[in-house]
């Protein structure tokens, strides 16, 4: 009697265990539909940008044109150019907001993924990770010398390593959001200006190049995406008068479920 007791709590266990993986699995199914909608209407969306665009173009010659027209013209198609642009500034909120949905995600990585990253993250002192939200956090100060965007050698071999994870078996159906940040200090050297002309163009151009560095060790482009913000998202307040801090200098990697 006692051993069919024993025996029963083993199937109840077993059955738990399969229903809890059967959820999960579930579970990643759904996030991952939601994130094919979600892009997908991010895609069209940047469509619609690319027509207003030329809309504006179009709108904005013709004004030019109106040269001795009458002023009630002239005002009609600064309406239309004020509309069109308030249009286009609304989308490109929108696909920000949805683009920041799609990084942060709505369920934490499975455990198998969480350890790998965790110990990952351990190896150096350039990386942090958060379990909370699948995003690794890279040190720029370490990454790259200061006003560049080559990836020092020592940090290629961090890249390398989470290449690795990223291409083994409990990780290959998840995609990588690669996101550049600057603090606030503004770039005045000539020879940096000429590759970088501000730190928008900085923050995404390294993002690239670490996206190029997951690249060229084995990681699919078609599970990477790169991003730049600038020093418009900072995490600690950079100092007065433009002296920036070490901390807003950084390249944070999202994990997220793949696309496909």
């Amino acid at each position: 009697m006692l051993k069919g007791r024993h025996l029963s709590l083993i199937l109840i266990g077993v059955v738990v265990a399969t229903l809890a993986g059967c959820q999960s699995q579930q579970a990643y199914e759904d996030l991952k539909a939601q994130n094919r909608i979600q892009q997908q209407r991010i895609e069209s969306l940047e469509n619609e940008i690319g027509i207003c665009n030329g809309q504006l173009q179009q709108k904005i010659q013709e004004l030019q044109a109106l040269s001795g027209k009458s002023s009630a013209d002239i005002q009609a198609k600064e309406a239309m150019i004020a509309a069109l642009e308030a249009d286009i500034e609304k989308k490109k909120a929108l696909i920000e907001q949805m683009q920041a949905q799609l990084m942060q995600g709505a369920t934490p990585l499975p455990e198998e993924m969480n350890v790998l990253l965790q110990d990952f993250a351990k190896t150096s002192d350039m990386i942090d990770f958060d379990a909370d939200t699948g995003m690794l956090k890279f040190k720029s100060d370490l990454l790259f010398d200061s006003g560049s965007d080559n990836v020092q050698s020592g940090a290629l071999e961090s890249i390398k390593a989470l290449a690795g994870i990223m291409n083994s078996s409990e990780a290959t159906q998840f995609d990588m959001v690669v996101v550049g940040h600057t603090d606030d200090v503004p770039i005045r050297r000539p020879e940096t200006l000429r590759l970088h002309p501000s730190n928008w163009h900085l923050s995404v151009h390294r993002a690239i190049s670490v996206e190029k560095a997951l690249e060229s060790n084995g990681i699919a482009p078609t599970r990477l995406a790169v991003k730049g913000y600038g020093e418009y998202r900072p995490v600690e307040p950079n100092q007065p008068d433009n002296k920036g801090n070490a901390a807003n200098r950084r390249v944070e990697i999202f994990i997220v479920p793949g696309a496909s």
